[in-house]
């Protein structure tokens, strides 16, 4: 069968434009699969975070204690085994079981020490249980609860904090890396002018100083860029750090920079629900109920009480100074339960002089309750003067946003005129380098234009404690 060559030709080129289109189809989904989002950029950051970690754990330390706390219910249970192995020698005197340890060893009165020894056992259960301690314990409980929602709202107002950081850090990136490009096309603007002007010079049509400005423009440009690569690489730095994550190049989506967020006034400013000051007003009421823990101290304590002891002796029943032989070294004989006792009763114990020193804690904690709510009203007022900055940080953002494009094309007609002047001989190198320096100009304030608007709305984020507010725009 003939086939034509034409086409064979064509049916191959059809062939190689689909292997490329493929091949760039698979390219631009791989590009597209590493974007980092911003909702990632702070979810990573959330989840990786050292400090954040670490409060988390903080809060269930805290959950733990309050536990143990409610336990202070429970009543106190003792069980204790003891073998022995000593004398027994008895003597008359006075004896105050102070914070001095003594032997509690007992035995009838000879007339000279003896070393006689034997084994000896003790076996006992003990129960203490104060049963009414004029809210005591359950004051204790109060400020392990409260100390539960200390250490909740400060992981919190910690989470709100990352999440404005990472988001900040994200878009300070995002304005480095499109100031960079601002630079990479001046840099090319500036090679192309050189190349423009080293063609005329070397015709004769402009002077050879001429040259000589458009490298000095090529390498101001380079320079420019230079530091445009710099400022880059640290906010690159800094967002690695914020997420947890090694440093690496991150490709960022910036879809949403040409257009305004519609969120700017949907929030209304409410102070006490901010997360910081919600942490602060946490750590007031810790204080206040250390307060009224402290107070209870005031009062005394009503116990129940029982005792239920079997001991056992390797010395006999007849051992005295009549019968001195009457002991055994046998170690079963003396461990085995010869006697018990038991003891039950109620008690009221009140440490009278404790009156004195629990004033004075009580006067210390309310004296530290004031400091934090003094410390709470700093913040607060802070916090107030965030939010009306942040409406005119928008107002002035949305100005520069609009000015923006007027600038841009106003200084790249005038470039493209000055050039195709130069280019005519109508225009002086001063002329075109001037142009080429307002248009570069231009483009970074459009670029931070843009930006600004979004930092704005972060702003506004982080001074009402609404992450929302920002997040939910994307």
């Amino acid at each position: 069968m003939f086939v034509s060559p034409v086409k064979n030709i064509s049916f191959t080129l059809l062939k190689s434009c689909l292997a490329n289109f493929c091949a760039f189809s698979l390219l631009a989904f791989q590009a597209d699969s590493q974007v980092l989002t911003l909702k990632d950029a702070v979810a990573t950051g959330i989840n990786n975070y050292g400090t954040i970690k670490a409060k988390a754990d903080y809060v269930k330390a805290s959950q733990a204690k309050e536990k143990e706390s409610s336990s202070q219910y429970l009543p106190d249970v003792n069980l204790g085994i003891q073998n022995a192995y000593g004398s027994a020698n008895g003597v008359f005197g006075p004896l105050y079981p102070g914070k001095v340890p003594g032997a509690a060893s007992s035995g009838p009165f000879f007339l000279e020490q003896n070393w006689s020894s034997a084994f000896g056992s003790l076996y006992l259960a003990n129960v203490n249980w104060d049963v009414f301690t004029f809210g005591r314990v359950s004051k204790g409980v109060e400020v392990a609860k409260a100390q539960v929602l200390q250490s909740t709202q400060d992981l919190e107002q910690e989470k709100f904090q990352h999440e404005i950081r990472v988001a900040g850090a994200y878009l300070n990136l995002l304005a480095a890396q499109r100031l960079r490009l601002s630079q990479q096309k001046n840099l090319d603007r500036a090679n192309a002018l050189r190349t423009v002007v080293a063609a005329r010079t070397k015709n004769g049509l402009n002077p050879g100083v001429d040259s000589s400005l458009a490298n000095a423009e090529v390498s101001s440009a380079k320079i420019a860029l230079t530091n445009a690569l710099d400022f880059e690489k640290e906010q690159v730095s800094k967002l690695a750090q914020l997420m947890g994550v090694p440093y690496q190049d991150f490709y960022l989506d910036t879809s949403f920079l040409k257009r305004i967020p519609v969120s700017f006034y949907d929030s209304a400013a409410q102070t006490k629900e901010h997360p910081l000051l919600k942490f602060y007003q946490s750590r007031i009421d810790v204080s206040v109920q250390q307060e009224k823990y402290y107070g209870r101290f005031r009062y005394p304590v009503v116990s129940l009480f029982g005792v239920m002891q079997s001991r056992g002796t390797g010395f006999g029943e007849n051992y005295s100074l009549l019968y001195p032989n009457d002991y055994t070294h046998n170690y079963w004989s003396g461990v085995q339960p010869a006697r018990g006792n038991y003891v039950v009763g109620m008690g009221i114990s009140w440490n009278v002089t404790s009156l004195m020193r629990v004033h004075q804690q009580v006067a210390a904690q309310e004296f530290t309750s004031k400091g934090l709510a003094n410390e709470y009203e700093v913040v607060s007022q802070q916090i107030k003067v965030q939010q009306t900055l942040a409406d005119e940080k928008i107002k002035n953002a949305l100005s520069n946003y609009q000015e923006a494009p007027v600038q841009m094309k106003a200084a790249s007609d005038a470039y493209s005129q000055k050039k195709v002047l130069y280019t005519n001989g109508l225009a002086t190198i001063v002329d075109i380098t001037q142009a080429l320096y307002v248009l570069n100009r231009a483009e970074t304030d459009s670029e931070i234009a843009d930006n600004n608007v979004w930092q704005a709305l972060l702003f506004k984020a982080a001074a009402t404690g609404d992450f929302g507010l920002f997040i939910n725009e994307f």
